[in-house]
């Protein structure tokens, strides 16, 4: 017989053996570069660098709608350095976080900040035929025809 206040029924079992702690499925060391992560990841410092060089060599018509665009550009191209060096170095073994979630969450970022600049920078692209000053009677553009290609360019 039991004693009273016992039931005849096993604990539960701990729930810690199910649900193991996540894991760092992306590699590090040079070895990242052949990921699809990796490889988006160095495209973004690439393209990045390229955005930023053709914004910057442009006379900057509209600085409320290009800071925007060269902000996102260099802060972008910065926040990826820093994300494929913590790779790179093998920095990802020794934090504990769940680097898979943290790179889908960083590409969907980057994604979205790129997309915002990029309709900003072809709104500006597209104002190329405006006058630069509406009551002056010279007939200067908000972008000349090399500005408008580097434009161009750099929405693409």
């Amino acid at each position: 017989m039991l004693p009273r206040g016992t039931s005849s029924m096993p604990p539960p079992p701990n729930p810690a053996p199910y649900f193991p702690p996540a894991r760092v499925t992306l590699p590090s060391g040079l070895e990242i570069l052949r990921t699809f992560s990796g490889a988006v990841i160095f495209l973004e410092i690439l393209f990045g660098t390229i955005v930023w060089i053709l914004v910057a060599s442009t006379r900057v018509p509209l600085p409320l709608l290009q800071g925007w665009v060269m902000f996102v550009a260099v802060t972008a191209w910065f926040l990826s350095i820093v994300f494929l060096s913590v790779f790179l170095f093998g920095y990802a073994n020794r934090i504990a976080l769940n680097w898979n979630q943290a790179d889908f969450i960083f590409h969907g970022a980057t994604f979205v900040f790129y997309f915002g600049a990029f309709l900003l920078q072809a709104a500006t692209t597209s104002l190329h035929h405006f006058p630069r000053k509406f009551n002056s009677t010279a007939q200067e553009r908000i972008l000349t025809g090399h500005e408008y290609n580097i434009s161009i360019a750099a929405s693409v």
